[in-house]
Order: structure tokens, then C-alpha cells, then sequence
């Protein structure tokens, strides 16, 4: 088993030192953590469609021109990505009125809204990642505002190709989140995407019958978690031949 030294760990992914300068190794988790109740779980097989789903839609990105993190995929469970200096701000992207924004409005969860909306949180477990504004982002010096028109310009071109992406297989995209770092190339830096895409950031439902194919199905409490996975990489093309198996993570050196 490969020993390498551990960058990061978060809810569903850990950061391993790349095998050269610049780069990390991405490993991707099957742990699931419920946002509501601090409830832990397993989601058997997420890690390796996790790998798959993102791999493939970053590369979709990067074929129109969105700049990405990705590199590679090494294997089933981990991808080579550049080396980026987090900016510690999500944008949210909604299209569809559903969890935490519905409950704050007062709207049915499934409401188109008039326009896609873009929120700001600040990154933070401790926090639980408030919502914040651009007027926080700048004074606290989170980000700089060239980079949040950077960050905006790109997330609502995201938004616009992977919502077609989606259409075409069946799937509503109602919301996502998205991060993204600075990348350092000698003395210029620009703002790339980065953290994965997939339905632990992605609500996803079924066009046609509303069934949610994301993580609130493990959220809530639905049941077949799995499947809903399985189901998003299906209609992509990308449910690996062999099934969603298993393979052990890199041991840390501490």
C-alpha cells in the first residue's frame, strides 16, 4: 500500500502529496457526514463514481474552456490535480428552489426560480460555512473583486453548459457548489475551478419524476443511496464495467 504524505482531509476527500512539484493526489472517500443531525455513514462505492463523475465533467469543462484543477485520473478512487491556493468561498449556483434556500423564502421545494441565483458561504467546518457577502469577502480579504468577478463569470458558464449537459440525460440540475483556488505560475496567478463536481456537491433530480439522484438521498434518509450514484454515472456512460468496487486509500505519513 502506497505511503504518502497527507495534505488535507475533509468530509469526502483527502490530499496527498503529488508525485511532483505542483501537484496533490485526490483521493475520494465512500464517508458521507449528514449536514442536519451530525449523522455518519458509509455510501458503499461513492468514492469510485465520485472519481469517475468528476473526472468526466471536468474534462467537459475544460473542452469549452473553463479552467480546471484536474490533471488526470490515476485510478479508481484518485485523480492528479494541480496544486491551487484554495480561496475559502463557495458559490452556491440555485436554479431550483430546494433545501436550505426553500425553508428560508417560504417556497415549495421543486419552484423554478425566476433566474439562477449565486450565493456566497464562507468555507469553514468550524462554521459551518456561513452565508456571506461580497461586501464580507473583500473587507475580511477572502478574495479581491476581480476575483469574484472571475469566480461569478465562471460559475454562471458552469452552470449554463452543465444544466444542458443534464437536460440531455435526463436530470434537473437544481443546484450545486462550486470552489475555486489560485494557481501560481511564476509570477502570474489566475483563478482556476477546483474540488470535484458530482452528487455529493450537485442536487440532481430525475427530469421527469423529480426522484432525487444526489446526497440527500443519504441526507434525509431515503434509502438506495448508492443507486442514485450508479444512476447519474449510468446516464452518463461512465458506470465503470466492474461495478463500483472497492480499493484501499494510501496510508498517511504523519
Amino acid at each position: 500500500m502506497a505511503r504518502r504524505r497527507q495534505v488535507y482531509e475533509g468530509k469526502g476527500k483527502v490530499l496527498f502529496e503529488g508525485p511532483e512539484p505542483g501537484t496533490l493526489v485526490q483521493y475520494f472517500k465512500d464517508d458521507a457526514l449528514a449536514v442536519s443531525d451530525g449523522r455518519q455513514g458509509v455510501i458503499t462505492g461513492k468514492g469510485v463514481l465520485n472519481n469517475r463523475i468528476s473526472e468526466y465533467l471536468m474534462m467537459r469543462l475544460t473542452e469549452i474552456g473553463v479552467p480546471t484543477h484536474f490533471v488526470r485520473r490515476l485510478n479508481m478512487r484518485e485523480q492528479l490535480v494541480r496544486e491551487v491556493e484554495i480561496i475559502p468561498i463557495i458559490l452556491c449556483v440555485r436554479n431550483v428552489a430546494a433545501g436550505s434556500f426553500a425553508e428560508r423564502f417560504g417556497l415549495a421545494e421543486g419552484t423554478p426560480l425566476p433566474r439562477s441565483i449565486v450565493e456566497y458561504y464562507y468555507k469553514s467546518d468550524e462554521l459551518r460555512d456561513p452565508m456571506v457577502s461580497e461586501e464580507h469577502i473583500t473587507a475580511f480579504g477572502w478574495a479581491a473583486p476581480p476575483d469574484l468577478d472571475e469566480m461569478m463569470a465562471m460559475a454562471l458558464r458552469i452552470n449554463d453548459f452543465l444544466s444542458g449537459l443534464f437536460f440531455g440525460i435526463g436530470l434537473k440540475l437544481v443546484d450545486f457548489r462550486l470552489e475555486f483556488g489560485r494557481l501560481w505560475e511564476e509570477e502570474h496567478v489566475r483563478v482556476i475551478l477546483a474540488d470535484e463536481l458530482s452528487p455529493d456537491n450537485c442536487r440532481l433530480w430525475d427530469l421527469h419524476t423529480g426522484e432525487k439522484l444526489d446526497r440527500d438521498r443519504f441526507e434525509r434518509e431515503l434509502g438506495n443511496v448508492e443507486e442514485g450514484y450508479q444512476e447519474v454515472a449510468r446516464r452518463l456512460g461512465i458506470l465503470p464495467e466492474s461495478g463500483p468496487g472497492d480499493m484501499p486509500g494510501p496510508t498517511a505519513i504523519q
